[in-house]
Order: C-alpha cells, then structure tokens, then sequence
C-alpha cells in the first residue's frame, strides 16, 4: 500500500507541478528509503506511521553517515508526501509538521576569477567548445538547459535565449555580444555536420556526427579547460562564476535572480556572501 501511495504521489508532482523526471526519481528513491526502514516496524498504512518513526528514521540516517545536506534532502521528499496524503484524507494528521531540519554549515561555491575566464577563453577551443563556454558565462544556464536548447530558442538579432528551467518554467535570457559572435561562427559549422551527415536536428548543440551533446560531455569539457588553467571547474561553478561578477559590477539581487531562475531570492542571495568574502580576500592580501 505505502509503495503504491509513493507511486500515485510521484505521477501528481509530475502531471501538476510539472518536475523533472530526475526530481521525481529522487523523490521516490528517498521515500523508498525510508519504506525499507519501516519494514521493521510492520506498518503498512499511513495512518500508523507518526513523528516518533520519522525521528528514529532521522537517527538512522545520521548513524548510516547520511551528511546533512542529504538528511535535508530526504525530509523534505516526507513533508511533500505527508502534505499529498493529508489533501487526499489518506491521513488525518501530518506528522512532519513540527519536524525540524538538521543544521548545515553554509558552504560557499567555488566561483572563477574574471581572470581565470580570460584565460581559458584564450585557450584554443573548436567552434562548439568556445560558444558552450561562451553562452554558459553570458547566461548562466544550468547545463541541462544548455544541452536542451533549440536552435528557434537563440534570437541573435535580439541578443536573447529563451530556456526551459526546473518545474517547466520558460525565462528569457539576455545574452553579450562576444557570445553571439561565438554561436554565429559555430551555426556555420553546425550547417556542415548535418549536411556532412545528411541530418536534421532541432538541438543547438550537436557532436560531430550530428547527435545532441550530452550533459557529461559537457562537464568533461569545463574540467578540461579549467585544469588547463589549474584550476577546477564545472558547469555549475560557471553558473555560479556568472551570478557573482554581476553583482560584483552592481547588478540588483532580484535581477539576478530572474536570470537564473531561482523561484527564491533567498538563493541568489548566497552570491552576495560570496562577493562579500572576495573582497575580504582581496583586502587582506593586500595589507597583509
């Protein structure tokens, strides 16, 4: 019955909240989890299931050396569940309501330098390595929306991308000149791979035998250069490489946050505490 209310709980945050199917897979992977914990217990409805279970379950995730940030994670699958079945009167009260979130020490991103931008763009890259690197610091994309982009979601004239995000959501992305030139000079070579492999695709960024680029090849890319530099890098610090120098030359937290496509600006706010701490490092390499 509890793997079956997990089941109907994952198709409605897929079918109306419009999750990533990714997303969907965590959720029931963590809800699982916590099913197998209480195959111990013998319960079998929801109705048995109160906050004692969910603190000893807590307990047996810290003593299974389940970090925080995964605890965090795994409670909040149980509140999402636990508030479904209290719609759906599965229950008659949720327990996860008085349940607090372990503690989390706040760890910042690692972000680039514009330095260290300015010298891998001097590395020498291919037509479609310089537009991915390009268009991922012009834009802030996550590499999933980067992969999944369509050529008609690029207006160069305009100089804007309009990207697909978590939950579905459609932003519109302004993007600098430098990026344009970049995918201007690779559509020219992305023309001759289809027509080399007698192709068609609707996807922007393709491999040389015409398939779509994949997440991962895109992360061994950013690592590639970054180390090139010696530095180390992913996709996401580019993300984050982006969000950090704007507001470092003064752009509005709120702007940022539309940018990047955070429903909360409590998330954009971490890369004011970023700057923050740049600037501290700056100063005291200085006097120091």
């Amino acid at each position: 019955m509890l793997i079956q209310l997990i089941s109907e709980f994952c198709e409605f945050e897929q079918s109306e909240r419009g999750l990533a199917t990714n997303s969907i897979e965590a959720y029931r992977r963590d809800l699982e989890d916590f099913i197998e914990f209480l195959d111990s217990t013998d319960i079998d409805s929801p109705e048995n299931i109160d906050r004692f279970h969910l603190i000893l379950y807590i307990k047996n995730l810290r003593e299974r050396g389940r970090k925080p940030s995964t605890i965090i994670r795994k409670i909040a699958a149980l509140k999402g569940w636990f508030a479904w079945l209290f719609l759906n009167g599965n229950i008659k009260s949720d327990p996860t309501l008085t349940l607090e979130h372990p503690k989390m020490s706040q760890r910042l991103p690692k972000v680039l330098t514009l330095e260290d931008v300015n010298k891998i763009l001097n590395i020498k890259m291919n037509s479609l390595e310089n537009a991915i690197f390009e268009l991922l610091y012009a834009s802030g994309l996550r590499v999933s929306e980067l992969t999944n982009l369509e050529v008609n979601n690029i207006d160069l004239k305009s100089r804007y991308v309009r990207c697909i995000g978590k939950g579905s959501k459609e932003r519109i992305v302004p993007i600098g000149k430098k990026a344009v030139l970049s995918i201007e000079k690779y559509l020219k070579d992305r023309e001759f791979i289809l027509l080399k492999n007698n192709l068609k695709s609707k996807f922007l960024f393709l491999k040389p035998d015409g398939k779509q680029i994949s997440r991962q090849e895109v992360y061994k890319f950013i690592k590639k250069v970054a180390e090139e530099v010696g530095k180390s890098a992913s996709p996401h610090t580019i993300r984050h490489t982006f969000a950090t120098h704007l507001i470092e030359n003064g752009a509005d937290l709120r702007v940022v946050q539309e940018l990047l496509g955070h429903s909360d600006v409590s998330t954009t706010q971490l890369y004011t505490h970023i700057s923050k701490k740049r600037l501290k490092d700056v100063y005291f390499s200085i006097i120091n």
